[in-house]
């Protein structure tokens, strides 16, 4: 009964959810597949990875290699809900990987969706819980399961709201990798089986380290000279006016320094461009390929796919998303494995449990507003012990976290033996042990 509403109501928003949808797309790509109309791999061993945008993406780099490495003979489809997580896809994998889009939660199309993909096994990274669609995998004998795991305490007093309809849905994962204890209690409380139920960690803390970006982001800040470098990452909008006001802050006393401004959306890259101008900075973007100058104050990363590299150039970094209670902040980490020393303001409920950590290890410096970033920069700039004692501890922090990949591996590869035995048993008509 709650499955059957929950689907008259999505029917009932189509036009709006169509509209919202509608302009995340790709040039060569139909936008029926969010009807579920995608090839038929049924002749093909697929495994499925559900990364819903850019942060999900980053999350799943490591994993996803995992599967591409450890699975050569299947091939690896990995479905976003955004273009931009589609572009981080290929920016990282090309054609190592197939994308296609997640159909929307209809009935008819997530049973279309599952019918024409059959994996062996669906990952969804962090936590993207749609009901039908897990249904109509669970109906058709595929297994689903959830990796790194997470629920912040909003989401959780909203799926609360519908315990019937996400405690039948949820019942239906074969695993669930929870990120934290407390995540883990959120899910065993929304219907997971303990026995399903895994505290593996975060994979963020699982990063790849591409020595190669990380060498072409020394020679780039090496060709600048020698002049105090900051990144902001991230960025939404209502931010940058602040972050701009804290870079004037700092130019007043360091007249060389240098901003990389990194906007979260590119999408927003021109908007940002133009507000750069406006507060008459004197601006490259680094998609135009234009040099960083003596006299050049901004450096716009309005590329995909290279923010570690841009970070590898940076004295400190801010990472956006940080003053807005509804994003709740983004990936904490990434700098963090560099050795940057790591600010943000205080919005981190997405992921409170690894800013905490930072807190704690005095990793991370906490900002409130534009003014405030603009004094913890000059003072920073003016004590390099402290830095490198922030850029150490917070390296230190996230090397000690590592592990969650191999647990997942682990799990991921009982879950596939599984399968493949439950096939086996299939084709010579054995039952299953109850």
């Amino acid at each position: 009964m709650g499955r059957r509403l929950y689907s008259t109501t999505l029917y009932a928003l189509m036009p709006l959810i169509w509209q919202r949808v509608w302009r995340e797309s790709l040039p060569e790509r139909s936008r029926r597949e969010r009807l579920g109309h995608i090839p038929d791999y049924r002749e093909e061993r697929v495994l499925w990875v559900h990364a819903a945008s850019v942060g999900e993406v980053t999350t799943a780099r490591s994993l996803i290699r995992s599967l591409i490495d450890d699975y050569p003979e299947h091939r690896v489809v990995v479905t976003t809900m955004t273009a931009t997580g589609a572009r981080q896809l290929v920016t990282l994998f090309a054609d190592l990987v197939t994308h296609h889009f997640l159909p929307l939660d209809f009935p008819g199309a997530a049973h279309r969706f599952i019918e024409r993909l059959q994996p062996e096994l669906g990952l969804i990274v962090d936590t993207e819980l749609w009901p039908n669609l897990i249904h109509a995998a669970s109906d058709a004998g595929t297994p689903l399961a959830v990796v790194n795991g997470r629920i912040t305490p909003k989401a959780f007093r909203r799926y609360r709201r519908f315990d019937a309809l996400m405690r039948e849905s949820l019942s239906r994962l074969v695993w669930v990798g929870a990120k934290s204890g407390e995540d883990a209690k959120r899910f065993r409380t929304l219907g997971v089986e303990a026995r399903n139920l895994t505290v593996t960690g975060a994979l963020k803390f699982d990063l790849d380290i591409d020595e190669t970006r990380l060498g072409a982001g020394e020679a780039l800040r090496a060709s600048w000279g020698d002049r105090p470098v900051w990144i902001a990452a991230s960025t939404h909008d209502g931010e940058e006016q602040a972050i701009l006001e804290a870079h004037r802050q700092v130019l007043s006393q360091l007249p060389d320094a240098l901003l990389i401004l990194v906007p979260r959306h590119p999408q927003r890259f021109d908007t940002v461009y133009e507000t750069c101008l406006a507060e008459a900075m004197t601006t490259v973007r680094r998609s135009r390929q234009e040099g960083v100058r003596p006299e050049t104050q901004v450096y716009l990363g309005d590329t995909m796919g290279e923010l570690m590299l841009l970070y590898a150039c940076a004295d400190m970094a801010f990472v956006g998303g940080s003053w807005l209670e509804d994003v709740g902040g983004h990936n904490l980490l990434e700098p963090a494995a560099l050795g940057v020393p790591v600010l943000s303001g205080p919005c981190l409920e997405s992921l409170r449990e690894v800013a905490d950590a930072l807190v704690v290890e005095e990793a991370r410096r906490e900002v409130a507003d534009g003014h405030a970033l603009g004094r913890v920069l000059l003072e920073l700039f003016d004590n390099p012990a402290e830095r490198e004692r922030l850029g150490t501890v917070a390296r230190s922090l996230v090397d000690a976290h590592r592990g969650a990949l191999a647990l997942t591996r682990r799990h991921v590869a009982r879950l596939i033996e599984a399968r493949r035995l439950a096939y086996l048993m299939e084709e010579e008509g054995v039952e299953p042990p109850s």
